[in-house]
């Protein structure tokens, strides 16, 4: 496999790059991505509470802020009691010409254009594996001009985003992907989006899904190389059957006329972010599903109708025309498909037999992540935003504990956990006088924003909590139980997942343009600016740091943006010493506890990045950025090994007017070669990151 490792120099300068969409996004991106959602009006018609209006109460005295007390939810993880904030604890502040945080030292890189993937002075980047190289035993080497369904389904697929890696055997990792969506106009030369072949559907849905892949260890370094054929290795894709499973399963509501039972359904499409359990299985959520379903305008029926407009179901052709070669995509045909997606998947990335679940106990939304965490008596608690402008934030709690062991009993065992269980929605609630939120991202006059919270309950195994709906319509329709019980519209919230040393949990709410617009929501303490396309993070600390309590407290952490901007806010870290930020979408920890974030959309000129800052400690909010991703590129599934950093590199050049002809991007194999998403490793040879 060719590789890319060579050591880095000085990173380019910065160069204008101009962006037409809102969020700093190409309107390329929006379209195959989520459908253009964002042209769409935001599918949450609801008065219920808007999270940014919690903040605008709260951001008042930046002056204050640096001099005064932090909110010290990280530094305090049991801190918050029921119904209350957490105590904040004293500043952070640091000087001039502070030293790095533990893990965390290294120049950071500057703020770039380039078409390349640029990391920190004195590291090196490898290409682990690109779109198209083959992994399945029998698949044949990347045809760009020559492209088939069958040699993608043993390919790897296209646009990587979550990426899981566990240990296999000796010198042996095994790495799972998520495969988003697919950009046809860079795949396919002379592409007409009007009128797009069965061959190049057929090519697309198989390049969606995921993949697991085993991977071999450098024994003298930390290089890896693609095992492939290797009995492991498997892709899933739009056309692999799964099963559901859970309190939804068989219902009404996900019965077609290929699966009378409602419990198998072909395919899982727009896989995002993930998780990976402590029982060693992989999450994976599908995100924005509602695109690839046209014609709802078929659907007379006024509840039927008011269901797929709440997840965004456009009426007419989609983008994609996959309608036209496959009835299940055609609502009109078949009304229940669109239901069986926006689930969370499991699969077992060890047992390549394995059928993958869709567990209808998590609900039903655009499915961002899913990071379990334990109890202290063994449950499972998941965390899941639902990234759409004004939806909502999720809990899962099982009913039973973890089994411990490998054997083939704790097995079957753990993989019913996600089954059986309470679903919750937050509310939260801000702190400061309403008046203090103005929408300009000011503090509020306690020098924080932060509050305090509750988690709904919407329904657990066969029981409902929400009046009017049964626990299979809310298993099914979560987004209309979350309205009705009066959840908190939040700024897209993507990624969230725990501390796994503190147990805060960390929120990454990635932008809303509409945030304040006429006949929007308006701002909150927890959704404090107008406009808000630099998105912000939120550290949520839960009731005596149980992961099962019904309330908590909660703070913004960061308030992205360029430092210069009154309305951002680092922690209290002094604004000349941090990176320039904006659209935080994944998110991950390092050994020492650090938190890592990858962007998607920035709105600062600059190309997407990675980066990393301490939680706790004098660098409290130092924004350090590690690396950045080509042009028209986004950074996901971040995983910082100690003497690795994993990235996938998502979309190279989808630039508005890009095609195969006139490539914005030639990543990663330079002139005359297609773009390719692509996984890349950074390291230091002999040398733990940041050190």
């Amino acid at each position: 496999m060719p590789s890319c490792d060579q050591p880095q120099h000085q990173p380019p300068a910065l160069l204008p790059l101009t962006l037409a969409h809102p969020g700093g996004r190409s309107a390329l991106t929006c379209r195959y991505r989520c459908g253009s959602a964002c042209a769409h009006p935001a599918p949450n018609p609801t008065s219920n509470p808007y999270f940014g209006d919690l903040v605008t109460e709260a951001l008042s005295r930046r002056s204050l802020l640096r001099a005064a007390a932090v909110i010290g939810l990280a530094g305090a993880a049991g801190g918050a009691l029921a119904g209350t904030a957490a105590a904040a604890p004293a500043g952070r502040t640091s000087p001039v010409g502070a030293g790095a945080a533990r893990g965390l030292d290294f120049t950071p890189v500057a703020p770039n254009t380039a078409d390349a993937v640029t990391v920190a002075d004195g590291y090196t980047q490898q290409i682990v594996v690109r779109w198209g190289e083959p992994i399945v035993a029998g698949a044949p080497a990347f045809e760009p001009n020559g492209q088939t369904a069958e040699a993608q389904a043993g390919q790897f697929g296209y646009n990587c985003d979550y990426l899981a890696v566990m240990t296999g055997h000796k010198h042996q990792l095994v790495m799972v992907a998520n495969h988003e969506y697919t950009d046809e106009p860079l795949m396919f030369a002379g592409y007409d989006e009007e009128n797009p072949t069965r061959e190049q559907f057929e090519i697309a849905l198989a390049a969606h899904g995921m993949s697991v892949v085993v991977l071999d260890e450098d024994p003298k370094g930390p290089g890896l190389r693609v095992a492939a054929g290797h009995e492991l290795n498997r892709r899933i894709t739009g056309s692999t059957p799964l099963q559901l499973t859970g309190p939804a399963a068989g219902s009404e509501f996900l019965r077609t006329s290929a699966d009378p039972e409602g419990t198998t359904v072909l395919g899982t499409l727009n896989n995002c972010g993930g998780g990976t359990t402590p029982w060693g299985t992989v999450l994976s959520g599908e995100e924005n599903f509602n695109q690839y379903f046209g014609n709802g305008e078929a659907v007379t029926d006024p509840a039927a109708a008011e269901r797929l407009k709440r997840y965004g179901l456009a009426n007419g052709a989609t983008d994609r025309k996959w309608e036209r070669f496959d009835s299940r995509f055609d609502v009109s045909s078949e009304p229940n498909e669109v239901n069986r997606h926006g689930y969370i998947v499991e699969i077992d990335p060890f047992d390549p037999e394995f059928v993958p679940r869709k567990r209808t106990a998590l609900g039903r939304f655009k499915h961002e992540a899913a990071e379990p965490r334990l109890t202290g008596d063994g449950r499972a608690v998941l965390y899941m935003g639902d990234d759409e402008r004004f939806d909502y934030l999720y809990k899962y709690v099982s009913r039973d504990k973890m089994k411990k062991g490998n054997s083939r009993r704790a097995r079957e065992h753990n993989l019913t956990l996600l089954d059986n269980g309470t679903l919750y929605v937050a509310k939260f609630a801000g702190n400061s006088p309403a008046a203090e939120i103005d929408g300009t991202g000011t503090l509020p006059s306690d020098g924080a924003f932060d509050g305090s919270g509750e988690w709904l309950p919407l329904a657990s195994d066969d029981e409902s909590f929400v009046p009017g709906m049964t626990a299979a319509e809310v298993y099914v329709f979560t987004r209309l139980a979350a309205d009705k019980v009066g959840a908190t519209k939040m700024d897209r919230p993507e990624d969230v997942e725990p501390n796994p040393g503190t147990g805060v949990v960390y929120v990454a709410l990635t932008n809303n343009t509409d945030r304040g617009a006429d006949g929007k929501a308006g701002v909150d303490e927890a959704n404090p600016r107008v406009g808000n396309k630099h998105g912000q993070v939120m550290e949520l600390t839960e009731a005596k740091n149980d992961p099962a309590a019904t309330t908590f407290g909660w703070n913004l952490f960061l308030v992205c943006g360029d430092p210069d901007d009154p309305s951002t806010y680092f922690a209290g870290f002094p604004k000349d010493q941090v990176s320039p930020i904006s659209c935080p979408d994944n998110v991950a920890f390092d050994e020492h506890g650090n938190l890592w974030i990858s962007t998607d959309g920035n709105a600062l000129e600059s190309n997407d990045g990675l980066f990393g800052l301490a939680v706790t400690g004098k660098q409290r909010g130092q924004v350090k950025q590690f690396l950045t991703v080509p042009i028209g590129a986004e950074t996901c599934g971040p995983i910082i090994q100690r003497e690795r950093v994993f990235v996938a590199v998502q979309h190279p050049g989808e630039v508005d007017g890009a095609t195969v002809e006139t490539p914005v991007s030639t990543w990663p194999d330079g002139p005359g070669n297609l773009a390719r998403p692509s996984v890349v490793i950074v390291h230091r040879q002999g040398r733990p990151i940041g050190s």
